[in-house]
């Protein structure tokens, strides 16, 4: 988890804006599938990750603007179809804003029925509530287990298979 995370920020930092959002929209999906029993994801557990570790930095006039019900369309629509908006969404879409060198910040505004993001803001955000879940999770045995069982970076090969080049498997 903490290779994607690094690969999130270096994306994020180096402008590349596609990687990193995606990326930030598919890691409530990886967390809520790690702390399940069975090991899977859904959008019951998405919802919940998100509101618990991302959604309470998004307070808006008394409530919140992106809730894990709003990310969760949002997520559908980008990485299924390749849209900014879902017609279960709450806002027409969501509009997120590259940042500029202008000195210019446009996050957590409605304008007319879209919702405007900051995007380096919010991959900045989900890494956090990222690291805060997995210290928060770091004895527990289900996620554990799932952890062992993940994906993940080999930067000398994984035997018996390819040794001596980096592998994800």
């Amino acid at each position: 988890m903490r290779d994607v995370l690094n690969q999130m920020k270096a994306a994020n930092g180096a402008g590349l804006y596609y990687v990193a959002l995606f990326s930030a929209l598919a890691i409530p999906d990886i967390c809520g599938a790690l702390e399940s029993q069975d090991g899977t994801a859904n959008g019951q557990r998405y919802r919940a990750w998100f509101d618990r570790w991302v959604s309470p930095k998004y307070s808006f006039f008394g409530g919140t603007s992106l809730t894990g019900d709003v990310c969760y369309y949002y997520r559908c629509a980008a990485l299924h179809q390749g849209r900014a908006s879902h017609p279960k969404m709450q806002y027409s879409r969501i509009i997120f804003v590259e940042p500029d060198n202008h000195g210019i910040i446009m996050h957590n505004n409605v304008m007319n029925d879209a919702l405007n993001i900051d995007v380096a803001r919010f991959c900045e955000d989900v890494i956090s509530g990222c690291e805060d879940w997995l210290a928060f999770v770091a004895s527990d045995p289900t996620v554990q287990k799932n952890m062992a069982s993940s994906m993940q970076r080999y930067p000398q090969g994984l035997a018996p298979y390819i040794m001596g080049i980096p592998v994800i498997a």
